[in-house]
């Protein structure tokens, strides 16, 4: 076709053709796209021994993810319960290791007692509060004339053999040894009858 006035070919409109895209941006060919959906969407019918096998497989992981959420807390309560028993075990060995920098001054009142310098005054009041607040903790003396001597809780600074005894006996205490609970803090100095 040409132009009348100018001479020139006049340039026809493009038709939209099945591949190529149309003004609201789908295709063209409408009906090769319904066909590509109906070929590769076809509902999919299971048979009973298949519906069988997908079941079980949904009751296998999930019996799984429930062992695995069972190990899981377990693993949890172990954790918390590592972790109390590690904290008790720090608070106990923290009030034992101040329960030991206090012993002297507790050996001092004691002597003072036997001395008979602690029968009155304030230093009386002071000696009895502190050993209540010991005693609050556990803490217990060990050692006393007449024990039987046992190596984990009396240290044998003298051993004097006598005719009367026949195993080894606290004959005199030294100074006197602290448990708390079931820590040695500090064995019992003492003297040691020991069969002749």
């Amino acid at each position: 076709m040409t132009d009348d006035k100018n001479g020139t070919p006049e340039e026809e409109p493009l038709q939209p053709t099945p591949e190529s895209p149309s003004e609201d941006g789908g295709t063209a060919d409408v009906e090769g796209a319904e066909e590509l959906v109906e070929a590769e969407g076809p509902d999919v019918e299971l048979s009973v021994e298949d519906e069988a096998i997908l079941d079980q497989a949904s009751v296998d992981l999930v019996a799984d993810m429930r062992q695995d959420m069972l190990r899981a807390q377990a693993e949890l309560v172990n954790f918390r319960k590592r972790v109390e028993r590690d904290r008790e075990a720090n608070r106990d060995a923290v009030v034992a290791e101040v329960i030991r920098a206090i012993l002297p001054a507790l050996d001092d009142l004691s002597r003072a007692e036997q001395h008979g310098d602690l029968t009155e005054g304030p230093m009386v009041v002071i000696a009895q509060k502190l050993r209540s607040g010991f005693d609050r903790f556990g803490l217990t003396q060990i050692g006393a004339k007449g024990d039987v001597f046992d190596p984990k809780f009396h240290e044998a600074i003298v051993q004097l053999p006598t005719a009367d005894v026949t195993v080894n006996t606290v004959a005199d205490v030294i100074e006197p040894g602290y448990v708390l609970g079931e820590r040695v803090l500090r064995a019992a100095k003492v003297a040691v009858s020991v069969p002749a």
